[in-house]
């Protein structure tokens, strides 16, 4: 069999899973199955160099930095991250991604995974893999069927039509999501399957679709990958012609569509991590129902999820809630009403409201910093520099900055003049003056910063070199 090349889809914005899962840092980016981020998890299931070859990742421009981290942290090297200057659903990605492969191998294999799917047998879902690539192989699209275990009626389902003597079937139709009467009357019946959103198929058969059912898709993607340019290991694709393709998922614009689509069936334990309760169902529960992460304390408490980030959380006489608390922000809600979270991330956006969009701490490709003060001319920010990693030579115009180093050794450099500064140690940076941050060590480095002065926004920033290609202040 062929190598495969798997395709990473980490565009989604996961608003149900507020507040962890926001738009500058969402859910495919944090732990919320494992230790591991479930971007990492998702690319950890296809490492085997045997079956398949080093991943492709489509994702925001926005998200670059973290997707970068992400997989190295994991010991991942991506053959190139694609960067969308703009969402446009998975059709325009994958029509992207294709063509790029294309440029490899014509017929080069493509397994599309979403970045933030949970799947609960890995091994299962390799075997599943391999029996779908002989119909791939062949020239079908391949859809693999996540195997029904309750009448879902969040999802959309996949009729299956004749069995192929390949292994498979051909797929009869697809299916919007039903009411709950059609969905017990699918789950009776057999035969039915939910679109799980994972794919396999050819370069030049998914391409061959997109020309007789989307050209307008496939053109506007070729067009944004020859016009992209490359940028450290990343294509970052061109705006004007992406923004032209018109957004649709790869359902709609091809597989619904196609005469060549086929469906392999897949229990194995797949979850879409859609909702908190959905993440309640797949979390280890204790005796009473209870899901929990953090410091928490129950009493008379039963059937509900807890997630407490930095805050004790404590419930008492509580049944079917999820608690969600982050730092900056707590969600109560009853287990049945978590799919209109959303509602609270529109109100957040309607209102201007930063909780929307970023944590109390936000991710920087060399680290974090993240909110400990704020007062009339000051605030006081908590900075973790990455081993090797440096914030960029700048300055500031409205603001001066102390730092304090309160664990591990800082490169310094202030104005002319550049130091090593040691742990309970500190330097001063006066208004105007250019300075850098860099950690020499081969250990994470944690800094306090005291800002003072008339203006203390993220704008106030002048770059002057950086090593990440950002001059933008916003990054």
């Amino acid at each position: 069999m062929k190598p495969i090349r798997p395709v990473i889809l980490s565009g989604g914005a996961g608003t149900r899973l507020w507040p962890v899962s926001r738009a500058h840092h969402p859910k495919q980016f944090m732990p919320l199955t494992s230790e591991r981020s479930m971007l990492q998890e998702t690319a950890l299931r296809v490492r085997d160099p045997k079956q398949f070859l080093p991943p492709i990742v489509a994702c925001n421009e926005e998200h670059r930095f973290t997707v970068a981290s992400e997989l190295q942290e994991a010991g991942i090297t991506p053959e190139i991250a694609v960067l969308e200057p703009v969402g446009r659903n998975t059709a325009p990605a994958i029509a992207a991604v294709a063509a790029l492969c294309a440029t490899q191998a014509q017929d080069e294999m493509m397994l599309v995974l979403p970045a933030d799917h949970h799947i609960a047998r890995p091994d299962l879902f390799l075997d599943v893999i391999a029996q779908g690539a002989k119909l791939a192989e062949a020239g079908k699209l391949v859809t693999f069927g996540i195997v029904p275990d309750a009448p879902e009626t969040g999802y959309g389902y996949v009729k299956a039509g004749a069995q192929m003597a390949a292994g498979g079937f051909e797929v009869d139709r697809f299916i919007e999501k039903p009411d709950r009467a059609t969905a017990e009357r699918y789950l009776d019946t057999g035969g039915y399957f939910w679109n799980g959103g994972i794919f396999l198929f050819r370069a030049d058969v998914i391409i061959d679709e997109l020309q007789n059912y989307a050209p307008d898709i496939w053109q506007s993607a070729m067009a944004a990958v020859s016009d992209g340019r490359r940028d450290l290991d990343f294509l970052r694709l061109s705006r004007d012609a992406f923004e032209l393709c018109p957004s649709l998922s790869i359902d709609y614009a091809v597989m619904e569509q196609t005469r060549k689509a086929a469906v392999v069936p897949a229990d194995v334990g797949w979850s879409d991590v859609g909702s908190w309760t959905a993440l309640w169902d797949i979390a280890d529960k204790d005796s009473n129902g209870n899901a929990v992460t953090g410091d928490v304390i129950l009493h008379d408490t039963a059937n509900t999820l807890v997630r407490a980030d930095q805050h004790l959380v404590a419930l008492l006489g509580v049944d079917n809630l999820v608690v969600v608390e982050t730092g900056d922000a707590v969600l109560v809600a009853h287990r049945d009403k978590v799919q209109d979270v959303k509602a609270i991330v529109e109100r957040l956006r309607t209102e201007g409201r930063a909780e929307q969009e970023v944590h109390a701490r936000v991710y920087r490709p060399w680290g974090f910093y993240e909110g400990l003060a704020v007062g009339d001319r000051h605030q006081v920010k908590h900075l973790m520099v990455k081993p090797g990693a440096a914030i960029s030579l700048q300055m500031h115009h409205h603001r001066a900055e102390h730092w304090v180093v309160v664990a591990g050794t800082a490169r310094v450099t202030v104005g002319d003049t550049t130091q090593l500064v040691a742990e309970n140690e500190s330097v001063y940076i006066p208004i105007g003056v250019r300075h850098r941050l860099e950690n020499p060590g081969m250990m994470p480095i944690s800094i306090i910063e005291v800002q003072s002065g008339s203006y203390l926004g993220e704008d106030d920033i002048v770059r002057f070199d950086d090593a990440y290609g950002r001059m933008e202040a916003a990054e």
